[in-house]
């Protein structure tokens, strides 16, 4: 089968290499033609150093090569993604599209999964999601990822498609908990690196990742998911990750805003977006999730570092 990915960042780049490398044919498609040139030309792409593009990799600006494709990688901002669904739809009907973006939707409140069956009903809707960085992929470190598919022979045919040695896919049929694990660890390494940024300490960081997976576990709960998908590698696995380290765009923004620190706007933040949508589903379906809203109140500048910690420690004591 023909796999193509739709995105020339580092992810999409990074997926593209670790699959090339098993000895697959990719079609890598970068919106920018610029940027589609420089990556056919130098067998580089600026957004991951020091990596080379396999000669079985193919970088083009070209729709038509996207299209040529069977199994469509969704290496897109989750913000951006429902707008390139719409616009090709015709094109994409009846292919396999994997979304390999982590976040909820701002004007649906909806997950990339419920985008792709919204927008394009004939396709095979997918997520791939899971604890993993663009460098990490890219150099063949070994990675463990969760693919969600709810129909079972598709989801088997896609995981024997998108593995690879140092690539090891696991299966679940449960969308909605693998699109709410991605999209909300974002969240709480945003609130993490506040945390670390503001100085408030290594155990303080501990009680933010334990409480926010709690508020991870809730929602999806309430949402429909199975809360133990949340324990797995789309959950706890990806939150374990980029709530302790640097290489998280969520984490270094959460760093910048606890050090009162202006951020590099040309970055894709997601967990930005995700917490003011997560806010405003948690109002309208009536959850408690104070880690979230207080994420979305920093990124909208109404909370000090310091205005949202005192806001949290002295909600009402409870049980565990």
């Amino acid at each position: 089968m023909k796999i193509a990915i739709a995105g020339g960042g580092a992810f999409g780049t990074a997926l593209g290499v670790a699959l090339a490398l098993d000895g697959k044919e990719i079609t890598l498609w970068a919106r920018n033609p610029d940027a589609a040139q420089t990556m056919q030309t130098s067998r580089q792409n600026p957004r991951l150093q020091g990596v080379t593009l396999p000669d079985t990799l193919a970088p083009t600006n070209a729709l038509d090569d996207l299209f040529a494709a069977d199994i469509i990688l969704l290496a897109t901002p989750a913000q951006t993604l429902r707008g390139f669904l719409q616009e090709h739809v015709n094109r994409l009907s009846g292919k396999a599209l994997v979304a390999c973006c982590k976040g909820i939707d701002l004007t649906t409140m909806t997950g990339p999964v419920s985008t792709i069956r919204d927008c394009v009903p004939s396709a095979t809707a997918a997520i791939l999601t899971g604890p993993s960085f663009a460098a990490d992929i890219a150099r063949g470190l070994p990675t463990a990822l969760t693919l969600a598919c709810d129909d079972a022979a598709q989801s088997e045919t896609l995981q024997a498609e998108l593995s690879t040695l140092t690539l090891r896919l696991y299966r679940t049929s449960d969308t909605i908990g693998a699109e709410l694990g991605g999209a909300l660890k974002n969240v709480m390494a945003i609130a993490c690196g506040v945390c670390m940024g503001a100085g408030f300490g290594e155990s303080a960081r501990a009680a933010l990742i334990t409480r926010g997976f709690a508020e991870m576990q809730r929602l999806a709960a309430d949402l429909g998911a199975n809360p133990e998908t949340l324990s797995g590698l789309s959950g706890f696995g990806d939150l374990a990750l980029t709530c302790t380290s640097d290489q998280s765009r969520n984490y270094r923004y959460g760093l910048a805003l606890g050090r009162g620190e202006t951020f590099d706007a040309a970055t894709t933040v997601e967990g930005a977006a995700t917490a003011l949508a997560v806010r405003k589903l948690s109002q309208a379906r009536k959850i408690d999730l104070p880690i979230c809203a207080a994420v979305a109140d920093l990124t909208e500048e109404k909370l000090t570092a310091k205005q949202a910690l005192n806001a949290l420690l002295s909600r009402p004591l409870k049980e565990e």
